[in-house]
């Protein structure tokens, strides 16, 4: 029994690798749903091309799949195709609720830690030779933050 302990939006995923490596002529793949072996459908076919080079058969349990007849083959590419779809109309709507938002001016992402007045301060407490350490701890910032800040300056001025 292979199964994964990461995340379902991870793209490694190690322990169907594994099984995938595993299996071997006449053997049969067995998966719980068609949305845990893969995230989409150009992956699902994937796995399943790779299964029938290989000659391994797929069986789903919860769509009662099974590639080793014809039906089951027909069964399983119409199940992924309309699994796809649903995914790409969840995110179609997600995308629209997001655009809706954004209108009403909701604003996404980490929160500005500086204010602009902060950010000139910052700059020119380096030009007057502050290190990036005192003002890493002195604004809480990181380097990387620090640094971007302080480019800032160079980007707007040429």
């Amino acid at each position: 029994m292979f199964q994964e302990q990461k995340s379902g939006t991870s793209s490694q995923r190690p322990r169907l690798k594994a099984g995938l490596e595993y299996v071997g002529q006449g053997d049969t793949l067995v998966a719980t749903r068609l949305d845990r072996l893969a995230r989409s459908t150009l992956h699902l076919c994937q796995i399943v091309d790779k299964l029938q080079d290989q000659q391994v058969d797929l069986l789903v349990i919860d769509q009662n799949i099974d590639t080793s007849d014809a039906t089951g083959r027909l069964l399983f590419h119409m199940l992924s195709t309309i699994s796809q779809f649903e995914t790409e109309l969840r995110s179609a709507r997600q995308m629209d609720g997001i655009a809706k938002a954004k209108e009403r001016g909701v604003r996404f992402g980490q929160q500005k830690r500086l204010t602009e007045l902060q950010v000139a301060a910052l700059q020119a407490r380096r030009k007057d030779g502050e290190r990036i350490r005192e003002l890493m701890t002195g604004y809480g910032l990181s380097k990387a933050t620090v640094c971007r800040h302080l480019n800032q300056e160079i980007n707007s001025g040429t």
